[in-house]
């Protein structure tokens, strides 16, 4: 993978799918719901939400997570900002974000800040709010750059078949080295090689009811010494 940006048809105009990886950006079935379901319930949130809570990314896509999240965090009553750090090879442009998001009325208040500061800048440098930062390029090389340790992760590439080098074992050790003691992991996938290189990066892995369609999910915690 290399810095480029999403190639994009759109299903009913509404939904997008990823060319490359023949693959839509959110559930055909309710993308809000979803995602509400796999992050923030498969990392115990918003219960675990304290001041300084830092939640990381694989896959910022149409920015849909980010919106859910914020949402719940200052609907929890927290003041201060929450930091989240995302991790994107092929960005979408504003205005695609933009259309992919009208589908979601519920969170247009924050899709409108957010859009706005992508287009300024798509490293969200101008996002207020927010500590928020989108760092654009292949993830296997960027994250190991990184020196945070996240409460919680949510692993949102594409489709383990159609884009494995997301969910590798050396990019999921990654993860495991920037995790926190008792920190967390969720995503929507329960395929095999996934749980097995997440346990090997040091998770106690479990595998979960999915949403929707899908049968299964895969939740992950660190365990503290």
């Amino acid at each position: 993978m290399s810095d480029q940006h999403a190639d994009l048809d759109w299903r009913d105009n509404v939904i997008p799918v990823s060319t490359r990886f023949d693959d839509p950006y959110f559930s055909l079935d309710n993308g809000l719901a979803e995602t509400r379901h796999v992050f923030l319930d498969g990392n115990l949130l918003p219960a675990r939400f304290t001041p300084g809570f830092h939640i990381a990314e694989l896959g910022f896509g149409t920015g849909l997570n980010l919106l859910t999240v914020w949402k719940a965090w200052e609907e929890s009553g927290q003041t201060t900002p929450l930091s989240f750090t995302s991790f994107e090879a092929f960005p979408m442009s504003a205005e695609e974000m933009q259309k992919a998001l009208a589908a979601f009325p519920e969170l247009s208040a924050y899709a409108t800040r957010l859009v706005t500061a992508y287009a300024e800048d798509p490293t969200l440098t101008t996002l207020d709010g927010l500590h928020a930062r989108v760092v654009i390029g292949d993830a296997r090389e960027t994250l190991k750059a990184q020196s945070f340790e996240a409460d919680a992760w949510f692993l949102d590439g594409f489709s383990p078949a159609k884009n494995p080098e997301l969910w590798d074992a050396d990019l999921m050790a990654q993860v495991g080295a920037h995790t926190k003691a008792g920190g967390t992991a969720a995503t929507y996938t329960a395929a095999g090689f996934v749980r097995r290189n997440l346990e090997a990066a040091g998770f106690s892995v479990t595998r979960t009811p999915g949403f929707g369609r899908k049968r299964h999910m895969t939740q992950c915690e660190k365990p503290t010494p």
